[in-house]
């Protein structure tokens, strides 16, 4: 894997130091999460975040383990680091630290006190909440550590004040269990029962949101660190609170050997790939409620049909977990209704809200069975997906129907929805509704109806039907979506703006988006890749870290994807860059010789840049280009993989 690490230049110094985070994934959707510095920036951030029934209701239970040393002197060095209400920083640990690396995956710092080192790794079970901690000297004389849990327990979305009830405290062997919901264990426990007010959050105050909680000082462990190599360790977890996990130096040796048997599996080119399927296999959780399930962001998503679909070739056919896959894609099959995919939401609903999710399943599962020949799935799957077309022929929700002038797939009409991946609202209100005809949307159509009528041939049926309709689709779509401009329109035959006696009936959307890649990159695509096309379509869109949803020289350009709710959500797509818009990019540009040789060269240094050894979700649309969004992104990690690994 690539080297993630940083010496004192970017430890010592806050503003660097808290805008690198790292993430530990328990594989069930819970993590522990938070920045080179130590500094809790977002309410998400917590060396142990548990996942409830879905991986979007989590809960965060221990939010630090601040350590002190107590030197021979007699002094006390605090090397936790907190941002209060009134602005200070105190305790100021981050200066004292000399080095931070992720070591397989796993965060590790070194604090220098003089001759005194001292380490600190932490790793989580992998298949169970439960986070280790482990301290280690590595020089100088024996020290006295002790370790002041802080606690909370609340919904990772929100905060928890002093004017409410004090968290529960249960006295058991070694430690306390909060609230009856998890569990601290260490040697030399002493509860001490107290709120420590004005915690800050600077990130939750750069997104408009509430920046400030209280949390819970619990307690604190204690240990002699006599010589190097002594330790110190604490283990905290949730569920079956009667059941001790192993030691906490296990529980690291653990983790490194499977993060190592994980990669190895994949059999990475290089180091790059090895860091994405470390990468990738942060988003791959089984649930309370699934077998296998892709987290579509850390640290505030939970499981999108779309982002999971999106992201399926990248995070299982190209890292060797097909067999996983293959489970994955039976039980979101199972959740079809009406010919479409179900979208499970953060919200624990379920919801059938998508135009486009379910035509990126006939495009995985026709994906899964090229890649490894399991014509076994598709025998099983293919009554299910027919039913997709003969859904969509008829209609379905939200005014989804095939076009019986045109046999191009048409959507919306419905106030208030957003149904492709362009889904963002403001105040209810969809910023980009895209109804009539998107361009994405028809390409998939056509991709889908080609792929379906392969699986079909494939399982020695008659596929003519689906052959006529996809010719039909395929020669309307040529016909329809190429625009005066030079690139393709967005949306055709959309609902007409207000127009004079006598205008339009309908109206064609050819502001520059990306969403037109799909048309020449998908396996079945309707287009041949024009280099010329693809020319203006980069010299408007590409960026380093991805494309931007919209140009710049369009109207409603937003060049910063910043503030708060309402103005993130205004630009998320009118702008904004996209990092898993590179995949159909580079395959649009492989189809046409265009070369990508140079593409990679930014987005693999975003790697050591903002969240550690993955993705973004998004980037600000105007250079510098700043990291937005989920620091860790399943489409974003998976796409990159993809056609990396495609080349």
């Amino acid at each position: 894997m690539i080297d993630i690490g940083f010496g004192p230049q970017v430890c010592g110094e806050l503003t660097g130091g808290a805008a690198r985070e790292w993430l530990v994934p328990d594989g069930r959707g819970g993590y522990a999460m938070g920045t080179v510095s130590g500094l809790r920036t977002r309410r998400y951030h917590g060396l142990l975040v548990v996942a409830g029934e879905t991986p979007a209701s989590r809960r965060v239970g221990l939010a630090s383990l601040d350590a002190s040393v107590l030197l021979p002197s007699g002094a006390q060095v605090r090397l936790g680091t907190h941002e209060w209400s009134s602005g200070d920083v105190d305790p100021r640990g981050y200066e004292l630290l000399e080095h931070f690396a992720l070591v397989d995956g796993l965060p590790r710092w070194r604090w220098r006190i003089g001759d005194v080192v001292v380490e600190r790794e932490l790793a989580m079970l992998p298949g169970r909440p439960c986070v280790a901690v482990v301290h280690r000297l590595l020089s100088g004389p024996p020290v006295r550590l002790e370790l002041a849990a802080v606690c909370t327990w609340r919904d990772a979305h929100g905060e928890r004040r002093a004017d409410g009830p004090a968290p529960r405290m249960e006295p058991v062997d070694g430690g306390a269990v909060i609230e009856g919901a998890f569990r601290l264990a260490g040697p030399d426990w002493t509860p001490e029962g107290q709120w420590w007010l004005g915690v800050h959050h600077r990130e939750e105050a750069a997104r408009g949101l509430t920046c400030e909680e209280d949390l819970w000082y619990a307690g604190r462990f204690a240990g002699r660190l006599e010589r190097p190599g002594d330790t110190v360790s604490v283990l905290a977890w949730a569920d079956q609170l009667d059941r001790q996990p192993p030691p906490a130096t296990e529980v690291v040796a653990t983790a490194r050997r499977r993060n190592r048997r994980m990669v190895a599996a994949a059999r990475p080119a290089d180091a790059v790939e090895a860091t994405l399927t470390l990468a990738a296999d942060a988003f791959v959780v089984r649930t309370h409620q699934a077998p296998v399930d892709v987290v579509a962001g850390y640290p505030w998503f939970g499981a999108w049909s779309r982002d999971t679909m999106i992201s399926y070739e990248g995070l299982f056919l190209c890292t060797n977990r097909a067999t996983e896959g293959r489970e994955l894609l039976r039980s979101y099959a199972a959740t079809l209704s009406e010919g479409m995919l179900a979208n499970t939401a953060d919200t624990g609903r379920v919801e059938y809200n998508t135009v486009d999710g379910t035509l990126w399943l006939l495009h995985a599962v026709a994906r899964h069975v090229a890649v490894t020949g399991d014509t076994d799935l598709a025998d099983e799957l293919l009554p299910a997906l027919r039913g997709v077309v003969d859904a969509h022929l008829a209609g379905t929700r939200y005014g989804i129907a095939v076009d019986p002038a045109d046999g191009l797939l048409t959507q919306g009409g419905t106030p208030g929805t957003a149904l492709t991946w362009m889904d963002a609202r403001v105040y209810g209100v969809p910023v980009t509704p895209r109804t009539g005809k998107p361009v994405e949307v028809n390409a998939l159509w056509v991709n889908g109806l080609a792929g379906l009528a392969e699986l079909t041939e494939l399982a020695g049926q008659d596929a003519g039907e689906l052959r006529r309709l996809h010719e039909r689709a395929r020669t309307a779509f040529r016909e329809r979506f190429p625009a005066p401009t030079g690139w393709l329109h967005d949306v055709v035959d959309g609902p007409a703006p207000t127009y004079p006696l006598g205008g339009a009936p309908h109206h064609d959307d050819d502001l520059l988006r990306p969403n037109q890649l799909l048309a020449w990159s998908l396996p079945y695509a309707p287009l041949e890749p024009d280099e010329a096309t693809l020319r203006r379509v980069a010299a408007g869109l590409l960026t380093p870290l991805g494309l931007r949803s919209l140009s710049p020289d369009s109207p409603g350009f937003t060049g910063r994807h910043r503030g708060g709710p309402a103005e993130r959500d205004g630009g998320y797509h009118q702008g904004t860059v996209w990092p898993w818009l590179l995949g159909p990019y580079v395959d649009a540009c492989r189809r046409s010789k265009v070369s990508v040789d140079e593409v990679f060269v930014a987005i693999e240094a975003h790697l050591t840049e903002y969240g550690l050894g993955s993705v973004s979700e998004t980037a600000d649309g105007l250079p510098p280009h700043g990291a937005t969004g989920c620091p860790f992104q399943a489409w974003s990690v998976a796409e990159l993989l993809r056609c990396r690994r495609t080349r």
